[in-house]
């Protein structure tokens, strides 16, 4: 009964949607490559760096590790923790932009247009000011509540003018809204003097991430992108549009509500480690529907491949730009994410 309900679904669907197409071999050639490109590239980005180190170090040092030497220490306290962090922003980020383009049915969606990083940094702003060594856990509970409230800001804003909530007018209100939580983020900084503790979070970037930060880090952005996957099926009806996805038993105000939930948990999670990032989670889940399909089952676990991919070979290319000097990850990303926006904006508009 439960493989016929199935088959009927998906019968629907593709009647729904005529230009609705997977395709499977191509997400598991990505995900069976990208995993192991990424292992490759984790260990490269372990062993090049102002110090560069062996390969086989960087073997012995995981999976042996002696405190005593120099190399070991470099790589399990300062590289390794670094390296991981990316990973985990890097799919955090694109499994968010995932969820949000495929519930708002906006190709501009992502945590960095729409509000949610600069409220993050408002947030973890007004900690510093107000709350000086607060521990990392409530660090990361702030972030989230900060994620929200520019998230609500951004949808309440976008949602008041008379049409309702189009693409445009919602990256419009994202645009007014990180301006706005931006200014008084640097106004906190400069009244309270923490301009050096948030340059960090301007800047953006996975330099000083700490093994403490990843424990406390890793089963939220765990736990929210398994739920994402599990959601997958769901959120591949709402982005055929919500009175279809109604017509085929779906509870879409649920859907959304945990859609919600996890976008702000991975985004919130993410900016408390690397910083107001933007453009990631707009251009992998693109990139990914393109390869991939428009089936949610493969685009949000390969934009989580390709997107630690990104983030890590960003953290690689900062590191190996001028070193021992660091160019920052949001700049680096920001070179392709600027163009790729405003060729998406301008397709939009071609679309209205």
């Amino acid at each position: 009964m439960g493989m016929t309900a199935m088959k009927i679904e998906e019968t629907e669907i593709e009647i729904a949607e005529p230009q609705l197409r997977s395709r499977p071999l191509a997400a598991t050639i990505i995900m069976t490559g990208g995993i192991a490109a990424l292992i490759f590239s984790i260990a490269l980005s372990i062993s090049f760096g102002a110090a560069d180190i062996k390969l086989s170090v960087v073997w012995e040092s995981v999976f042996h590790f002696n405190p005593n030497l120099n190399d070991h220490q470099i790589i399990r306290e300062l590289r390794l923790p670094r390296v991981l962090g990316a990973v985990i922003v890097g799919a955090s980020f694109s499994v968010a932009g995932a969820i949000m383009q495929g519930m708002t049915r906006n190709p501009l969606a992502d945590s960095g247009l729409l509000g949610l990083n600069s409220g993050a940094v408002l947030a973890l702003a007004l900690c510093f000011a107000f709350f000086p060594g607060l521990p990392y856990m409530y660090l990361i509970m702030f972030s989230f509540i900060g994620a929200a409230g520019g998230a609500g800001l951004v949808f309440g804003v976008g949602s008041m003018t008379k049409g309702g909530l189009t693409p445009l007018r919602l990256v419009l209100a994202g645009a007014a809204v990180s301006a706005l939580f931006g200014a008084l983020s640097e106004g906190i900084a400069l009244y309270f003097r923490i301009g050096q503790d948030l340059a960090f979070w301007y800047a953006g970037g996975v330099a000083g991430t700490k093994w403490e930060q990843l424990e406390i880090m890793l089963p939220w952005v765990g736990a929210a992108i398994l739920a994402a996957i599990m959601l997958s099926r769901s959120i591949t009806l709402l982005s055929l549009g919500e009175e279809i996805a109604s017509g085929l038993g779906q509870k879409t105000k649920t859907v959304k509500f945990a859609g919600v939930i996890i976008v702000l948990i991975l985004a919130g999670s993410a900016v408390s480690v690397v910083g107001a990032v933007g453009f990631v989670g707009l251009i992998v889940p693109h990139l990914t529907r393109y390869l991939v399909g428009v089936d949610y089952r493969y685009i949000i676990p390969c934009s989580a491949v390709l997107g630690s991919l990104l983030l890590l070979w960003a953290d690689f290319t900062a590191r190996m730009i001028n070193p021992p000097y660091e160019t920052p990850i949001g700049a680096l990303i920001a070179l392709i994410g600027v163009p790729f926006f405003l060729y998406l904006a301008r397709k939009e508009r071609r679309g209205l």
